[in-house]
């Protein structure tokens, strides 16, 4: 019996999450959405349910409106470490969602670690 691929993604998201809340150790939570034609991620914590910092191919100053692309993720992973840094935030968990961590999932993540954030 085969699972369609929403239902491959749901199963990948709750088996990431869950891993998550077992290994959780205080830190922030840095939630990766993609989608077909835009791509946002967001530092979340938990324990308060607040969105500490944000960034997203929907904000026109950065310039890749509408665009999802590798060089899009790249800079929204620039940018929400810098927003992260700037609200005080060294180090977070990386939760890639139902995405497999590749292309430009990959990308933000690796951005986001070069600009000085520890996931």
């Amino acid at each position: 019996m085969a699972n369609s691929k929403r239902q491959l993604f749901l199963k990948r998201r709750l088996r990431v999450r869950s891993k998550l809340r077992k290994v959780n150790s205080g830190r922030p939570r840095l939630s990766v959405n993609r989608s077909g034609k835009n791509m946002s991620v967001q530092i979340i914590d938990d324990i308060r349910g607040v969105t500490l910092a944000a960034a997203s191919t929907l904000e026109k100053d950065l310039g890749f409106y509408g665009k999802n692309t590798i060089e899009a993720a790249q800079k929204i992973g620039a940018t929400i470490a810098e927003r992260a840094q700037k609200a005080g935030i060294t180090e977070a968990q990386f939760d890639r969602g139902g995405f497999l961590y590749h292309g430009r999932v990959k990308a933000l993540a690796d951005a986001a670690r070069e600009a000085g954030l520890k996931l």
